[in-house]
């Protein structure tokens, strides 16, 4: 069977938003970056809702957002680094399309970050955030696919995610 999404899934600073949105121009499809979504609908930023709400009711709105998006077609959904790890969450993406998990040693998610301070779950240093990152990991290598963009830039993962989902899903 053939789906018809492509979603992305990975830790923060794997390039989901960046990869996605230049897959999407590329294929011609739609582009849905869930925490952009998450944003605009409530009209506060991750980061305030976490902190006024806490990460369960940021999860449970993740949730009601991609469940809404599940009969979509053709579209490229870059999700937030925690979206899959809820199962119900697993089984909604799974069956709206060929997951794709971006990949990148913790080391070079943090060089990429750098300082920002508008992730929430990055606060408490860099031990944490490798434990974060380490726990993940079973849940990302789960995905249809596996890219790791260490050493290759937004194009270079475009190119390797367009050779290896050709014949895999609905282009």
């Amino acid at each position: 069977m053939k789906r018809e999404n492509i979603v992305l899934i990975g830790f923060m600073g794997t390039g989901k938003t960046s990869v996605g949105k230049r897959l999407a121009k590329k294929l011609d499809w739609d582009f849905v970056d869930t925490d952009a979504a998450i944003e605009e609908i409530s009209g506060m930023s991750v980061s305030e809702i976490f902190r006024k709400h806490g990460q369960t009711r940021f999860r449970s709105e993740e949730t009601v957002l991609i469940k809404r998006l599940m009969n979509d077609k053709k579209k490229v959904m870059a999700t937030g680094g925690g979206t899959p790890l809820k199962p119900e969450n697993w089984e909604i993406l799974s069956g709206t399309g060929i997951i794709i998990s971006l990949y990148a040693p913790i080391d070079t998610i943090l060089e990429r970050i750098g300082t920002k301070n508008d992730r929430p779950l990055l606060r408490e240093g860099r031990e944490a955030a490798q434990e974060l990152w380490l726990s993940r990991q079973p849940i990302y290598n789960q995905a249809d696919l596996i890219i790791d963009t260490t050493e290759l830039d937004v194009d270079e993962v475009v190119d390797e995610i367009m050779q290896k989902i050709e014949g895999r899903i609905e282009l």
